[in-house]
């Protein structure tokens, strides 16, 4: 079933393909909101909605008085042309906060899965989201020990995918798995439930040359809110 059309996101994806297509350089500036709105033929709310959008994709960085510039011809979300889980949250109107937990470099044991992934060292960054201030989504990450110079507000301030490419470390592909798994006495508490069951969601993002650049593991409270994932026919 194709998701009904959203204007703002219609503007956002011609923007997006102008911008991979070449017609809005790196380092340019896009033309005006008012130039915008007359090209698309769209309010000014429209073309700020979709410059948010693009904003987040890393793909614009905008500045007051200074217009919005070029950021990236690369978009991080062309893993997942259906977006992401978070803006289908956002587009259904409910409130998801994201809250960073803990940020340390860790030793991994032989036999935990981010080991055959990462190796003996890994930054792991611990983060909770939460769905109309209610505890939902616990994440860790565990990503290349090069990120140790990193600062939780730096997470706070920046996508975790902005970040790696700052560190020169790009994603070409992931792959996601689920499961059904038995919350720990710290995740019952983390989550704040009472549910014994949840979902685990594990993704390996790869690197160029078919390296793991990030393990990450969530675990949603389904019980709240199920996981959905929507696609174009």
């Amino acid at each position: 079933m194709r998701r009904k059309s959203v204007l703002y996101m219609d503007v956002a994806e011609q923007i997006k393909a102008d911008i991979l297509n070449g017609k809005y350089p790196v380092g340019s500036l896009l033309p005006t909101e008012s130039e915008l709105e007359e090209l698309f033929d769209v309010s000014k709310i429209t073309v700020r909605r979709a410059i948010e959008i693009l904003a987040d994709e890393e793909l614009l960085e905008k500045k007051s008085g200074k217009g919005t510039t070029v950021l990236s011809n690369r978009p991080y979300n062309k893993l997942s042309k259906a977006g992401t889980f978070t803006e289908y949250l956002h587009e259904s109107g409910l409130d998801i906060v994201k809250k960073s937990l803990h940020l340390e470099t860790v030793d991994l044991p032989k036999e935990s899965a981010a080991y055959k992934c990462l190796g003996e060292q890994a930054v792991k960054f611990s983060r909770l989201y939460l769905l109309d201030e209610k505890p939902y989504i616990y994440f860790n990450y565990y990503l290349p020990k090069e990120l140790s110079d990193v600062s939780i507000e730096q997470f706070d301030k920046e996508s975790l995918y902005r970040i790696l490419d700052q560190h020169s470390i790009e994603i070409f592909r992931f792959e996601d798995s689920f499961q059904i798994v038995t919350l720990t006495p710290e995740q019952q508490k983390l989550l704040d439930t009472t549910e014994k069951m949840a979902m685990k969601r594990i993704r390996r993002s790869f690197g160029k040359k078919n390296q793991v650049v990030e393990f990450s593991e969530a675990i949603y409270n389904t019980e709240m809110h199920p996981y959905v994932i929507e696609y174009e026919a």
